[in-house]
């Protein structure tokens, strides 16, 4: 084999390399910005090196791996949601405690879940690997409680937090750990559209249906961003008092945004 083959063998060789460890940068990259999504942009822009926060959120990976993560309990998501009402119908009169206690009851979700909660960016950090859609929330929730201690945050301020506090909470409740597979007979049943019926006043109806006014729904549903399964936690009707007491004409639109 002659000096020149040589020098091709290895030439291509390392090529092939390259290649090789190209392309399997770029699928670890699309794949971490698939799961981190906004939180990838964040960090790379912090630390303007696409490379470097390839490699932080990756080692973000193994250390959440090495943790005690772990799901709710069914009695315990029902517990949580209750505090949280009552926390929600503590704002019209007293918005900064309300704030104070529902930033309390989503580090204790976390700690529960298995968060280690005392240090905070080691936590933000943590939380981005499996709830990193609701992070900016939490940032946000927790500048406007900064806010609050200092005496500078106005009523839309707080509630702005109480809605975004709102956002990771319900994340974090996720699927409970013992919830079991819903049957097909769980499912709501389709209506048929031929059994109208008109009402002695004229108005067509759906059969089995209940009137507007009493059919309000009396839940809205979470959704765990890994496991995807649906979780059903108490709505936030227009007589909440989250929405400001002061804006009665804007507090429908005010819940739905906190029920999303």
């Amino acid at each position: 084999m002659s000096a020149l083959t040589i020098v091709i063998i290895i030439v291509v060789i390392i090529v092939a390399a390259a290649l090789v460890t190209g392309v399997l940068a770029y699928l670890r990259r699309r794949r971490l910005q698939q799961r981190f999504g906004p939180e990838y942009d964040r960090l790379a822009g912090e630390r303007d090196s696409k490379l470097k926060a390839d490699a932080e959120l990756t080692q973000r990976e193994r250390r959440v791996r090495e943790l005690d993560i772990r799901p709710l309990t069914e009695a315990a998501r029902a517990g949580y949601a209750d505090q949280w009402a009552g926390i929600q119908e503590r704002f019209v009169d007293a918005p900064a405690d309300a704030v104070a206690g529902s930033q309390l009851l989503v580090v204790a979700v976390m700690t529960e879940r298995g968060y280690p909660a005392d240090q905070p960016d080691q936590v933000l950090a943590d939380l981005s690997v499996t709830h990193a859609s609701s992070l900016d929330s939490y940032r946000a929730a927790e500048e406007i409680s900064q806010s609050a201690a200092s005496g500078t945050a106005s009523t839309e301020d707080l509630r702005q937090a109480m809605i975004h506090y709102r956002a990771l909470f319900a994340d974090l409740l996720g699927e409970p750990a013992d919830a079991q597979p819903r049957s097909a007979a769980s499912e709501p049943a389709p209506i048929d559209p031929a059994a109208n019926a008109t009402s002695e006043n004229g108005d067509a109806q759906v059969a089995g249906t209940l009137p507007a006014e009493a059919a309000a729904p009396a839940s809205t549903t979470f959704r765990d961003g890994d496991a995807g399964i649906a979780d059903t936690q108490p709505v936030m009707t227009a007589g909440d008092p989250v929405a400001d007491g002061a804006s009665q004409q804007s507090s429908d639109s005010d819940i739905r945004e906190m029920t999303r």
